[in-house]
């Protein structure tokens, strides 16, 4: 199912400890030693959400990262975009054109899952990196509905 790579949870980790510390330069070694994160695919992630400029670097020995723009104008969507691309769902959503799904023009599932696809990401593109400082803030499921349960009942 949809499930978010270490990569993600550490670049998600690393925003909030930056959102944490407004106005400050952070270093990696300072988030690897608040958080049991592995310092190497840290620095790779840090690098790839400057790349993606969502983070500011400031280079030699007091340097170190800080956030592009305020925590409320950062989404989840961006971070998870830079960081391993939109969610599929599905093989044909991310299978290379050369690898088409043989039921492509009879397909019964694309369409309703693609919507799926589009709602989850629109929930990530609408949820903002703001909201993980505060948890009280996350959007609620709708009326009605329970989150999946796990196990034998």
């Amino acid at each position: 199912m949809l499930k978010l790579t270490k990569r993600t949870e550490y670049g998600l980790i690393a925003l909030v400890h930056l959102a944490e510390n407004p106005g400050r330069v952070v270093s990696a070694r300072e988030i690897g030693e608040q958080y049991p994160v592995p310092r190497r695919l840290l620095a790779e992630v840090l690098k790839d959400l400057q790349h993606a400029q969502l983070i500011d670097s400031q280079r030699g020995a007091h340097g170190g990262y800080s956030l592009a723009f305020e925590p409320k104008n950062i989404s989840i969507g961006k971070v998870v975009q830079a960081l391993e691309g939109a969610p599929a769902l599905t093989e044909c959503q991310s299978a290379p054109i050369e690898n088409e799904c043989e039921v492509k023009g009879k397909c019964p599932i694309r369409n309703p899952l693609e919507r799926i696809r589009g709602g989850i990401w629109s929930l990530m593109e609408n949820t903002s990196l703001s909201s993980l400082l505060e948890p009280s803030q996350f959007v609620a499921a709708p009326s009605g509905t329970t989150p999946p349960t796990s196990g034998a009942e």
